[in-house]
């Protein structure tokens, strides 16, 4: 039996060893040695690392084999958003892009960086000191599921960052991710579940996704997965300007970064590269949907932020959709929670890119009459963006007479109510508030996880409560007894309580959450947030007038005019009444107005000694400052390091104030 000093040693070696062939064979396709040599290695490190266990033991590749069964996923806070992209289905809408960043940024030309955007599953890794400790999926971008065992069965992944002279590794670092499955092993997985008389997946998304959601890791062990990083959240520690240059880190720390990945030197250059990905996008080993597009510089980024849950600065340029043949049945006609009549074609079902289909959003009758859809209409549809399908065209040569013209009902078909179109509205709406179908969708809303939260409070629950003329709006919501549940088939007693301490629980939601619930037209959540963030308190936003509300940046006159409306209808005023009568308390988010940067804004040029821009950036916006990415009538200062741009020039022209770092350092307390 060896010293211990002797076996560190040996663990130190094998792990290396084991990690090198793992890259061999998985990486590179060019494997050294056996897998019954390989295996040999696996157990005697397995043995020494049981015998002698030491810190590093998490990010051994021991650890990837999985572990017993979860109970469950626990929920996953991202430390930073994981926000969404906004789409482009044409070189239209590329261009539009970049002329919109170029105005906001006051830039001539804009660097890019693009790549093929992975049908995937996205996550989010969490390495401290350079161990992999954390991992969930995107989730609705806030909260995700913690599959860390299941990541770690991807032996892509490295658990350990690989140290190098170049890039030190930060303390703290989120790494964003795809975890996919190429199209060769998703097959012969198929065959296999076939062959065993399972279930085949779909398409290599579904097989993804699912294999990453395992509750037994070892099932996800078995699982052919392989993952590309593309980018990093949170990096305390680590200073880039680029994201080009995040992308070269994170391919000298070891991590797999998708070779398709270039530079972009303009908005053409994207052009072109969106095209040639498209045309050998048959040919890669996985699947892909469309091109990604990212502005390189880092500051920028931060400078332009986002719009609702988007990212100004990124752009998912979709590929046009696979396309299939059916024949629409029937035309049904949906009523929404804000009274939208929404036409949509029940078609025989059809597999589109994987998926069956049989229902597609015909959005309003101008929609169809521009389209000419009929029903017993021969029609091609698509998954718009390989996700939502809708009707691209009817193929009239097949017509043979019986076709039959839709046309939208005179009357709400739940509640027997007028339909109207309003002057310069494609959207034909049921007038009556009071519609059962409105309701119920409100209620439902009202309680969904992204509101209010209310666990146990389902569709089918609250359309029987409706019903049952327990609710006639959320409000009512909390005068609900546990007797009143149990007049209702299949309430047990003890989810009668479970669903009464659930409302409870939900009387001091914050402010934003609240909004949100209320289901105001035109509001999501990141309008709700804004809100929030602005006036402080429900009581105020009530009292809010167009112009306090389009004074908020990213809210213009229509949205603005929809929650005036909401909170001057006395139907709407009474409900809200009803909340404060049954304890219902938003928690108030306090309003700085004697922030010390309050109204001031600044553009940096030059590199300070002290600070990195970021830092600076987080300073100036906790002291209730801003930050330009340019030079503007409205920025108070231009801070000036070493070597400025061009930016001085323009602010010495503008006659804005210029200040050095020392000043700078001054102004925030330093």
């Amino acid at each position: 039996m060896m010293d211990k000093n002797s076996a560190h040693k040996k663990i130190i070696e094998l792990r290396r060893i084991i990690e090198y062939h793992n890259q061999r064979y998985y990486q590179q396709d060019a494997p050294e040695i056996s897998d019954a040599e390989y295996d040999r290695l696996m157990r005697e490190l397995q043995e020494l690392e049981k015998q002698y266990p030491d810190d590093e033991l998490a990010a051994s590749p021991t650890q990837r084999v999985g572990a017993a069964p979860l109970a469950k996923f626990a929920s996953f806070s991202h430390p930073s958003a994981m926000l969404s992209l906004a789409n482009a289905f044409s070189e239209e809408e590329i261009i539009d892009f970049d002329r919109r960043l170029k105005r906001l940024a006051e830039v001539d030309e804009l660097t890019y960086v693009a790549e093929p955007k992975l049908d995937g599953l996205a996550v989010n890794l969490i390495y401290e000191k350079g161990i992999f400790t954390r991992g969930a999926t995107r989730g609705d971008g806030a909260t995700g599921e913690d599959v860390t065992q299941n990541l770690k069965t991807i032996s892509l992944l490295p658990l350990k960052i690989k140290k190098t002279g170049q890039t030190p590794i930060p303390d703290f670092m989120e790494i964003r991710g795809e975890v996919y499955m190429e199209k060769e092993p998703f097959e012969k997985l198929n065959r296999r579940r076939l062959a065993e008389g399972e279930e085949p997946f779909a398409n290599p998304r579904n097989a993804a996704a699912g294999s990453l959601r395992q509750l037994d890791s070892k099932i996800t062990a078995r699982r052919p997965l392989s993952i590309f990083l593309y980018g990093i959240g949170i990096a305390r520690g680590a200073d880039f300007s680029t994201h080009w240059e995040v992308l070269q880190a994170l391919k000298r720390w070891g991590f797999p970064v998708n070779n398709l990945i270039q530079q972009c030197g303009s908005i053409d250059a994207c052009i072109e590269y969106f095209k040639r990905i498209g045309e050998i996008r048959h040919t890669l080993p996985y699947e892909i949907d469309g091109v990604v597009l990212k502005v390189d510089n880092l500051f920028l980024q931060n400078s332009l932020g986002n719009i609702a849950r988007n990212p100004r600065w990124a752009l998912a340029c979709k590929f046009p959709a696979q396309q299939e043949t059916t024949k629409v049945i029937r035309i049904d006609v949906q009523v929404g929670r804000m009274g939208t009549l929404t036409p949509v074609a029940i078609m025989e079902p059809v597999n589109v890119s994987g998926v069956m289909v049989s229902r597609a959003t015909l959005h309003n009758e101008d929609e169809i009459i521009k389209k000419d859809i009929r029903i017993g209409d021969t029609v091609i549809i698509q998954r718009a963006g390989d996700v939502i399908p809708e009707i691209v065209k009817v193929i009239s040569e097949n017509r043979t007479g019986k076709e039959k013209k839709f046309k939208m009902p005179a009357n709400c078909p739940e509640c027997g109510a007028e339909v109207v179109r309003f002057e310069g509205e494609v959207a034909h709406r049921c007038v009556n508030i009071s519609c059962p179908a409105q309701l119920k969708e409100h209620i439902r809303h009202f309680a969904s996880r992204g509101a209010m939260d209310i666990e146990g409070l389902g569709e089918k629950l609250s359309a029987q409560l409706f019903d049952a003329k327990l609710i006639a709006d959320p409000a009512d919501l909390y005068f609900l007894t546990k007797e009143n549940l149990l007049e209702l088939d299949r309430q047990a007693d003890k989810s009668a309580q479970n669903l009464i301490d659930s409302i409870t629980r939900s009387k001091n939601p914050p402010l934003d959450k609240f909004i949100y619930a209320l289901g105001i037209r035109h509001v999501g959540e990141r309008t709700a947030k804004l809100l929030a963030e602005r006036f402080g308190s429900i009581e105020n936003l009530m009292t809010a007038e167009i112009e306090d509300l389009t004074a908020i940046n990213e809210i213009g006159p229509e949205i603005a005019a929809s929650i005036v409306e909401f909170f001057h209808e006395p139907k709407n005023k009474a409900v809200m009444k009803k909340f404060e009568k049954a304890g219902v308390i938003p928690q108030k988010k306090e309003i700085s107005r004697n922030a010390p940067l309050a109204g001031k804004s600044f553009v940096f040029t030059g590199a300070l000694a002290s600070l990195g821009r970021n830092d600076a950036k987080d300073i100036v916006e906790n002291l209730g400052g801003t930050v330009q990415a340019g030079v503007t009538k409205k920025t108070t200062y231009v801070v000036a390091g070493d070597d400025p741009g061009s930016k001085l020039d323009k602010a010495k022209t503008a006659g804005i104030k210029i200040i050095s770092e020392d000043e700078f350092l001054k102004i925030i307390g330093r």
